[in-house]
């Protein structure tokens, strides 16, 4: 007969660690249905909305296509489909990718993306039926996500929002490796020269 293993009784550490994380878990969903009882009885949205579009025709064209070819089990834009993440969210992907980029993904994922995707390219994924629908359709869609954008600031787009903040600089100050800077450059600066271009051929823009 094969003895009975006794469960050893928990420590006091991990009787506190238990403890502390179910404080946590508890105050996260108490928080959580309060922000939505608040959210429900506001006026304006809690957060100001950093994505905008204006359809042209062929846009709304596109726009039906995209629900009508379900193309929303796995993405989401303009508020509908799925939220499996941030891979999934198209609302401000105009202001990243062209609608020649985004034709040729829709055609060719893989070759046009440069590596391989999850769910668009050949049989047998998921989606692999995009690259065989007419190319009419799927130009209408490729203009429909291109007039998805995002306002600078927004979670999608490129650049973050005005101002500098003390606390990101002196962490990449701090922690960032040497050969970064080389590497990478501050694409604040790349704002800031934009506006300051804008500002020089204004004047001579009136005249």
């Amino acid at each position: 007969m094969s003895e009975k293993r006794v469960q050893a009784p928990l420590k006091t550490g991990e009787k506190i660690m238990f403890i502390v994380a179910g404080a946590f878990v508890v105050l996260a969903a108490i928080a959580f249905v309060a922000m939505l009882f608040i959210q429900s009885g506001e006026e304006k949205p809690m957060f100001d909305m950093k994505t905008h579009f204006e359809l042209s025709e062929t846009g709304l064209r596109g726009s039906e296509s995209f629900r009508l070819n379900g193309c929303t089990t796995c993405h989401r834009a303009l508020r509908n489909g799925t939220n499996m993440g941030r891979t999934a969210e198209l609302d401000g992907v105009g202001s990243r990718r062209s609608v020649t980029w985004l034709e040729d993904f829709l055609a060719k994922p893989e070759e046009t993306y440069g590596a391989v995707t999850v769910d668009h390219g050949p049989s047998p994924k998921r989606a692999d039926y995009v690259a065989k629908i007419t190319p009419e359709i799927r130009h209408d869609i490729a203009v429909f996500l291109s007039e998805l954008i995002s306002e600078q600031g927004s979670s999608t787009a490129r650049l973050p929002p005005d101002g500098r903040s003390d606390f990101i600089d002196a962490m990449v100050k701090t922690w960032a490796p040497a050969d970064w800077k080389v590497k990478y450059h501050d694409v604040r600066q790349e704002s800031k020269m934009q506006d300051s271009y804008t500002q020089v051929a204004k004047p001579e823009e009136e005249h």
